[in-house]
């Protein structure tokens, strides 16, 4: 058997596992990226890459949220990088105005206080667990969630 196949006991889990926490994680890397489109190539990408190693997942839930997160973040540093080079676009002006006014707030949050903001608000993971998941102090986290909550309230002024 290589690496790439299932056994069969282990294909049950991949897809039980699959069917449970798909929506969560497309809801997290919805809020993380701010794309539908984006949202399921990052789940889709998450499981793919767990697939060939899911025997040796001790924590299948922690895994594929990382695994997501950082996903997220490595899309929105190429598209950090993209804009970058490429010359502005201008405005649609048939563009439908975002209903939510906090939730177009939050999506310009930078990438490190937004992931907070979400995991934190959207996810309901404590501060300790933001941290783990996302390999930063405890402290960080705590300082990055509350710059972002100044940065929302002077905005919703």
């Amino acid at each position: 058997m290589t690496d790439l196949e299932l056994s069969d006991s282990e294909a049950p889990l991949l897809e039980e596992t699959y069917r449970e926490l798909r929506l969560p994680l497309l809801r997290l890397a919805f809020l993380l990226t701010g794309s539908r489109e984006t949202a399921e190539d990052v789940v889709q990408s998450a499981f793919l890459s767990a697939q060939p190693r899911w025997h040796r997942i001790d924590d299948p839930p922690a895994y594929l949220r990382r695994s997501v997160v950082n996903l997220a973040k490595d899309g929105q540093r190429r598209e950090y990088r993209r804009r970058r080079l490429l010359p502005p676009e201008p405005e649609s002006v048939t563009a439908n105005p975002e209903l939510d006014e906090t939730w177009a707030l939050v999506r310009q949050l930078p990438p490190k206080q937004r992931a907070v903001v979400v995991l934190h608000y959207y996810e309901d993971l404590p501060l300790v667990d933001i941290a783990r998941l996302l390999h930063r102090p405890a402290s960080t986290v705590r300082s990055d969630l509350r710059r972002a909550l100044d940065r929302l309230r002077k905005a919703l002024r």
